[in-house]
């Protein structure tokens, strides 16, 4: 009988400790990395990853496939960018707990809040739990190619509560917080792993309304995250707009150094947010200065938007042409837009702004008329793009209006072009300000917001583009290190969530792992997928050079293709790791 299950050879290994690559080999047997180094024995099975980085799989922290959890096995598109963990129930919205009056509610807060949409949500969920614990039992029945864990949403519980009182600004007792911290009480020792809420107006659901968490006080907000406290493990997430006079920061330090766990937030530049992302850090680390756990979530790029006449949003919206067409079926759309007298009819027309969201005007506008903040996606397209390459740039270099370059972008390739919008995060032209914040330990990557944002964002594809963008081809700015890279998004990504038997190549640790032809790493033209159930739209972007990614041992996916394989399953709780006994 073969030593081991599996055995790859001659990668170049890049552990996720951060320390120094070396050329070697790793034995697996029942699901773990048996032996790093010199492998001597057989296996049923080899690999040869000579000329190939060898790295573990991506634990991505901040996803959204809380629906598509129940009904998919191949957790697409995270899966297809070497991520072998997701943790979802991120910004407060999820599907547990949940009574049965509350099912069309809770889609449509997500829908709102993660343009998820909602006729696939209704059709592929099955609502076979009530309760928290029992949302996770029908998680586990379902193997996928990935690993999945969750928070406890902060909408789904204090719908559960409330019932009908929950309205924006609804204000609850006593009583129903402590009824909502024994929820989540419950929820974490059942194996969530952790909490998450939403306090940010760009947040609302498809009504326009307010997420929940967003006018919960402090006290809610303490009192729910004694519960974890009080189980003794688990994470508290949280987006927010940081609005000066919330004190988000003293709570959060007073939350953490009470429960001596992590509080964790979502780190961006925004217009909707009062303090610039600097003045963030710096007050999150007068906190942890003063014995407070808080962590900032970064992305690696500008969270943008792309527009597209089939995606969610396009400059032209709030134009009475575009309105008149915008439920009608593609078909019949396009004839129209490629129509030359309905083109010029459209760009005579202003944009009619009685219906735009009041508070969130400024992000309208710039979606409406910002040509300089608007780039052409091109074959080879830069993330980090500079002026040049914006729509008003190349408008005036061909002597053109911009609306109508920005309308023929949306135009080509039979109606399916795009453009890029880097809303958030972008504030100054370039990703500089990241650089530092990628060597800090209060820093985790993250934000992907994997299958969230189905029409206007494919952010899943955050770990590819660390490594082609920040690592090998970054031009406007000092890049990154492999190692540095690989630990971030590996084992301190894992760690921030107790999951520590992953992360790291090393005896005794989760047989999850990536095999890479570095080289070749690049990110694929976005394209627009109907392929959610009720033919739901989303955006995807596969990519080149991930040679193989394995899952607990088995190979997942080949060149980019899954195996069929389904070695994941439904992480609860934290993980410690058992060191291996090294095989003979």
């Amino acid at each position: 009988m073969p030593a081991f299950d599996l055995i790859i050879r001659n990668g170049t290994i890049v552990d996720g400790t951060g320390n120094d690559r070396f050329t070697g080999d790793v034995a697996i047997k029942d699901g773990l990395i048996a032996q790093v180094g010199e492998v001597r024995g057989d296996a049923a099975e080899e690999i040869d990853a000579g000329g190939n980085l060898l790295t573990p799989g991506f634990v991505d922290i901040h996803t959204h496939y809380d629906g598509q959890a129940t009904w998919d096995q191949e957790m697409a598109p995270s899966s297809w960018h070497g991520v072998t963990t997701v943790v979802m129930g991120n910004c407060g919205v999820g599907f547990a707990p949940a009574k049965p009056d509350r099912h069309e509610w809770l889609i449509s807060l997500m829908e709102g809040v993660e343009d998820i949409p909602g006729t696939a949500l209704a059709e592929g969920i099955t609502w076979d739990w009530e309760t928290f614990p029992e949302y996770l039992d029908a998680l586990e029945k379902m193997p996928r190619a990935v690993d999945i864990g969750t928070h406890v949403p902060h909408g789904a519980v204090r719908a559960y509560v409330l019932e009908d009182r929950e309205q924006p600004g609804a204000v609850p007792t006593e009583e129903d917080i402590k009824k909502m911290s024994d929820i989540v009480e419950e929820g974490v020792k059942a194996g969530a792993l952790g909490f998450s809420t939403s306090r940010t107006v760009l947040h609302k659901s498809i009504d326009g309304e307010l997420v929940p968490g967003t006018t919960a006080t402090s006290e809610e907000l303490v009192e729910i995250g004694r519960a974890m406290g009080r189980v003794g493990h688990g994470v508290f997430e949280m987006a927010s707009d940081l609005q000066r006079d919330w004190n988000e920061f003293e709570w959060m330090g007073d939350l953490s150094r009470e429960t001596g766990l992590p509080v964790t937030f979502a780190a961006l530049e925004s217009i909707a947010k009062e303090m610039p992302l600097a003045e963030q850090i710096q007050t999150m680390r007068a906190q942890n200065d003063n014995g407070a756990n808080i962590v900032a979530q970064i992305a690696l790029r500008g969270n943008g938007i792309i527009m597209a006449w089939q995606g969610t949003v396009n400059p032209f919206v709030y134009r009475p042409s575009w309105q008149s067409i915008s439920e009608l079926p593609w078909e019949e759309q396009k004839a129209k837009l490629l129509d030359p007298a309905f083109k010029k009819q459209l760009l005579s027309e202003a944009n009619d702004y009685s219906e735009a969201p009041k508070d969130i005007l400024g992000v309208v506008m710039v979606i409406t008329q910002g040509w300089a903040l608007q780039y052409e996606m091109d074959p080879d397209f830069d993330y980090e793009p500079d002026e040049t390459a914006s729509v008003n740039a190349r408008a005036n270099a061909k002597g053109i209006d911009p609306q109508e370059y920005a309308y023929d972008m949306l135009c080509a390739d039979d109606g399916k072009g795009f453009i890029y919008l880097p809303i958030l995060n972008y504030a100054d032209g370039n990703l500089d300000f990241l650089h530092p914040l990628q060597h800090s330990d209060d820093t985790v990557n993250s934000l992907s917001d994997g299958g969230a944002h189905c029409g206007t964002i494919c952010d899943a594809a955050s770990p590819t583009f660390m490594l082609e963008h920040w690592v090998r081809d970054r031009k406007r700015g000092d890049r990154i290190t492999l190692e540095n890279a690989i630990k971030r998004q590996c084992w301190d990504t894992a760690r921030l969530y107790g999951l520590e038997d992953r992360g790291i190549i090393a005896p005794g640790y989760l047989a999850d792992l990536n095999i890479i032809d570095f080289d070749a790493i690049k990110l694929g033209k976005p394209w627009l997928a109907f392929d959610l159930p009720a033919g739901g739209r989303r955006l995807l972007q596969k990519a080149d050079g991930y040679v193989a990614t394995i899952k607990n041992g088995t190979v997942t996916f080949q060149n980019g293709t899954w195996t069929g394989a389904t070695p994941g399953g439904l992480i609860r709780g934290p993980q410690r790791a058992e060191l291996a006994e090294a095989a003979e």
